[in-house]
């Protein structure tokens, strides 16, 4: 029966292994357990994410929640978790991806730039109305990177009419939240109170802060505001951890660039890209245990397909 090799392989640390049983809840209609959902955003962080956005985020576990939310009235929630992070400084990150899982559904959230205090702006492009020619605009342009697109991704560069014909069109700077500190819902069954989710969160961080810092720092809601993110939504019952990997797999490809929050993001991806996804994932694993049985010997000769980007690092 194929068994996944611990993955990744050593020396990396964190290995996952996925067995036949855990490939059962990628059949259609099935819910996808931890296992499915640990190994594939490891997967995503070791062998295809851009290294310019691995460096930038953290992953946690499935179960990082999950000890948070145990009732264990012997321990605070942090110390249930305070060795997850001995080898990694959360604050020096962009982003950590926290996966959740509650009463059987499954949708992630994304704690922004937790090291940040208040937020960061930056000045972009963007094609004004008709301005006198002796207005001058002084602000310094301070990279390009959100380009001149609006949330929903179209092209914002339709003039605004007017009599006055010897103006021409210029370009002003528009003041745009480019770093957040804030916490991402990204549900793609409802959009529901997650305020319980927003509140240990934030208690998590104070508590992690002082511990790498030294020192207190408040994580309310005002400094840390928790937003729900429109994005495309399942339409059954059973995919919501297909969209939980899809959205993390879109974000790590192409990091969000602005914060005006509330995010807009519906036409983030088609509904088709999370349908293939079972199937991707299952071929994937089969694929990775034939792969490591060849090295290992217990195959011979089993090769990847041409223009795999699959490479142990």
């Amino acid at each position: 029966e194929p068994e996944l090799q611990p993955f990744p392989p050593p020396p990396c640390k964190g290995a996952i292994t996925v067995t036949t049983e855990d490939l059962e809840c990628l059949d259609s209609g099935e819910f996808l357990n931890d296992v499915i959902i640990d190994f594939y955003l490891k997967y995503l962080m070791v062998e295809k994410a851009p290294c310019s956005s691995v460096e930038r985020c953290h992953v946690f576990s499935s179960f990082f929640y999950k000890q948070l939310t145990r009732k264990d009235n012997k321990s605070p929630p942090h110390q249930r978790v305070k060795t997850w992070t001995r080898n990694v400084d959360i604050f020096n990150k962009d982003f950590l991806f926290v996966p959740v899982n509650q009463e059987a559904h499954w949708y992630l959230v994304v704690i922004c730039f937790p090291g940040l205090q208040q937020a960061r702006t930056v000045l972009r492009d963007g094609v004004d109305a008709m301005k006198d020619c002796g207005e001058e605009n002084s602000a310094d342009h301070q990279g390009d990177e959100a380009g001149t697109k609006d949330e929903g991704g179209a092209e914002n560069n339709t003039p605004t009419s007017g009599r006055r014909t010897a103006s021409p069109l210029v370009r002003k700077k528009k003041q745009n939240t480019a770093a957040q500190p804030c916490i991402l819902i990204m549900d793609s069954l409802k959009v529901s109170a997650h305020e319980r989710v927003h509140k240990l969160l934030r208690e998590y961080l104070e508590v992690e802060w002082e511990v790498r810092r030294g020192e207190r720092r408040e994580f309310n809601a005002e400094l840390m505001p928790g937003s729900h993110c429109t994005v495309p939504l399942q339409d059954n019952s059973s995919d919501c951890g297909l969209y939980l990997l899809q959205f993390a797999e879109s974000f790590l490809q192409d990091p969000v660039v602005h914060f005006d929050l509330p995010l807009r993001m519906e036409r983030w991806f088609p509904r088709q890209q999370v349908r293939r996804k079972r199937d991707e994932i299952r071929d994937l694993v089969l694929l990775l245990c034939r792969y490591q049985r060849s090295v290992m010997g217990d195959v011979c000769q089993t090769e990847l397909p041409p223009g795999s980007s699959l490479q142990y690092r």
